[in-house]
């Protein structure tokens, strides 16, 4: 089945007992046994469930993997990831990424875990190189990435993680599996963070993994239910509400966005504009050969710096200043104040994270109005 049918279906059949349209949402933590060990192939909520299991069944579609495990944020999925590798294993991550993903990573390697590297991953020569170096567990990257939504080549990044021994995990959270699709790039891992695009309504925290083979899906399934940071089942049925339009939400973004970054690009106060979408992304052929569709995330950069950017934040009146991305509302927030704070100040400076920065998650609103809010903003 294309995208859009196995968004609404996979996953989705009605229930076999009562012929509910839409999966029930089971509450119960335990389930009756006929006999010790004996059961219906569920006996207790934190290792399998009914609704998260057609949650897991519907994004395993979505993305092409042979399985998927639901986790109550994407951090969440993150982390169970991490307490996979060995304990003294280097991760290769890139070095643009959210402010929670390095958080974490740090705050594993200070407590003697994994130890995680930064590395440029536009560059697949530079990985090559610090991969020759010694070897690494996993190379972790974003694409787009958040929050100057710079690119990989997923084909490439997992052809030279693949020589190397290493997992390449991909978070697909900005582009969802109805741009990109990692997993048929070569990627081994599809991580998402469903409180943003996959859920599409602000009103759930979840994540999920997805995975190419199904020996490292059966181990993390263990480590999912030996850890127990699940999602309940009312966060699940919302995920899968949201899945059914997410290929209609995504497309509506992607055109409101494209019109945005238009309205931005060129005017006097904006330094930059960054958008895959744009013929002046520096990998706009990438984005064209690599997603379907360039997403709704837009990032711009105001001469003016943080003053400047303030100003433009309290003049706007569709955009709601507030974290988070990926629901039908548009939103805007400064990553150095707020989503990449936790990244100390000279670290996001020399990656680019200026203090001007402003990250748009453009939502479903009208196009005309999206476009009048910034062009007033931006005159003052």
């Amino acid at each position: 089945m294309r995208f859009d049918t196995n968004a609404v279906h996979a996953g989705q059949d009605p229930d076999p007992q009562t012929g509910a349209v839409n999966v029930p949402v089971y509450l119960t933590s335990t389930f009756v046994q006929s006999a010790p060990g004996v059961n219906r192939g569920f006996d207790y909520a934190r290792t399998n469930h009914p609704t998260r299991a057609a949650l897991e069944r519907s994004l395993a579609a979505l993305e092409g993997g042979v399985g998927a495990l639901a986790f109550s944020s994407g951090l969440g999925a993150l982390t169970n990831l991490a307490l996979h590798l060995p304990r003294d294993a280097r991760i290769l991550a890139g070095e643009d990424l959210y402010g929670g993903s390095y958080r974490l990573f740090e705050h594993l390697r200070d407590r003697g875990g994994p130890r995680t590297e930064y590395v440029d991953l536009s560059r697949p020569e530079t990985l090559a190189e610090r991969l020759r170096e010694r070897p690494s567990a996993m190379v972790y990257l974003e694409s787009p990435t958040n929050p100057l939504l710079g690119l990989a080549d997923i084909a490439e990044v997992a052809r030279l993680s693949r020589e190397a021994g290493a997992l390449t995990v991909v978070d697909n959270t900005f582009a969802t599996p109805c741009f990109q699709q990692p997993l048929a790039l070569g990627a081994d891992v599809v991580l998402h963070s469903t409180t943003k695009y996959l859920g599409g309504h602000s009103d759930v925290l979840g994540g999920a993994l997805v995975f190419r083979e199904k020996s490292l899906y059966e181990r993390m399934r263990w480590l999912q239910n030996a850890v127990g940071a699940v999602p309940g089942p009312l966060d699940c049925y919302l995920v899968l509400r949201g899945i059914r339009t997410l290929g209609l939400r995504m497309r509506a973004h992607a055109a409101n966005a494209q019109a945005v970054a238009e309205a931005l690009e060129g005017h006097p106060r904006v330094a930059r504009v960054l958008f895959p979408g744009l013929p002046s992304h520096p990998q706009f052929a990438l984005a064209q050969r690599q997603m379907s569709g360039p997403g709704g995330m837009v990032s711009l950069e105001l001469k003016g710096g943080e003053p400047e950017a303030r100003a433009f934040l309290s003049r706007l009146r569709i955009f709601l200043l507030a974290e988070s991305l990926g629901g039908v509302e548009s939103l805007v927030e400064s990553p150095a104040l707020m989503t990449h704070q936790s990244i100390p100040a000279a670290e996001r400076r020399r990656r680019g994270i200026a203090d001007g920065l402003l990250r748009l998650s453009v939502g479903v609103e009208d196009r005309e109005d999206l476009v009048a809010d910034v062009r007033q903003a931006l005159e003052g």
